[in-house]
């Protein structure tokens, strides 16, 4: 679980640096093989990963699924048509029912509020596979390339050019937590959300960010 304290990944705002560590030391002993793997399969050996999707995706669904597997486990997809939150049974139901029969539940969501509410109601660990307000799974995956090419995080800047949107604010979270400048180039009235800018100047305080 890398240090997760309660085990869900909800957001990048939730994450200490020594989490963020923890799970990209984790990563490179998975990728450069110092795990082997058969060692790889025992880890998730039988735990069945429930998939929420409000919207369908591609790659989030890929690589999960991908994952899961190369852990030993079983990815078990839930499009739109087979699970609606909130609308047919509440998402508090939905949160037990799956809690009783897979051992982690990842969630593609429309809303924030609708993660968070899996997380309350779940008993086992949720992860944030994509919502409105953050995309941190992306953000870690892309800090992870960062550090495989340029060896650190402190003293670099990332720039970003689009919309400030949800994968916009994970980076710009995860920037500040390790020290990375960031500057965002966006259109009038598509900036990030003011609530998260200012968690990041919180943050950056402490590692010397901008």
């Amino acid at each position: 679980d890398a240090g997760l304290e309660g085990g869900d990944l909800l957001d990048i705002g939730g994450l200490s640096r020594e989490q963020i560590d923890a799970i990209f030391e984790t990563t490179r002993r998975l990728k450069e093989g110092v795990v082997s793997t058969e060692a790889q399969r025992r880890i998730l050996n039988g735990k069945t990963l429930a998939m929420i999707f409000e919207k369908p995706s591609l790659r989030t669904r890929v690589s999960f699924e991908t994952g899961i597997f190369q852990l030993g486990g079983h990815g078990i997809y839930l499009g739109p048509s087979d699970i609606s939150l909130g609308k047919r049974e509440s998402i508090a139901d939905i949160a037990r029912t799956i809690s009783r029969i897979s051992d982690i539940i990842m969630a593609r969501t429309f809303e924030h509020e609708s993660v968070t509410q899996l997380a309350e109601y779940a008993d086992v660990r949720v992860i944030n596979g994509l919502s409105a307000l953050e995309h941190p799974c992306q953000a870690l995956a892309d800090f992870y390339t960062i550090k495989e090419k340029k060896g650190e995080f402190t003293g670099l800047k990332l720039a970003f050019v689009g919309d400030g949107n949800n994968v916009a604010h994970s980076l710009l979270l995860l920037a500040a937590k390790v020290g990375t400048h960031f500057a965002i180039g966006c259109p009038k009235g598509y900036e990030p959300n003011s609530n998260i800018v200012d968690k990041a100047n919180e943050f950056a305080k402490t590692t010397g960010a901008k």
